[in-house]
């Protein structure tokens, strides 16, 4: 999957969203997001690199204490 594929499968995520509220007025709606996508990208970015936080924070442009806190936030580690 290209990036293209992955940008268009968000934008109809988000317009299906909008579908869903009906008219009503989103709130906090970057937060939500963010958290929505940033638990399953750490989930397979963790898996691919084999639960190598060093390795993963590399693939990610993080820093490791930074992916640390992004595990624990998100109850992928303890």
């Amino acid at each position: 999957m290209s990036k293209k594929q992955i940008e268009e499968c968000v934008r109809a995520s988000l317009e299906g969203y909008f579908k869903d509220l009906r008219g009503t007025e989103p709130d906090g709606m970057y937060e939500m997001l963010v958290r929505v996508v940033e638990k399953p990208l750490l989930e397979v970015v963790m898996a691919r690199a084999e639960n190598n936080q060093s390795k993963a924070a590399e693939w990610l442009g993080l820093n490791r204490n930074t992916l640390r806190k992004k595990l624990v936030e998100h109850k992928l580690i303890k």
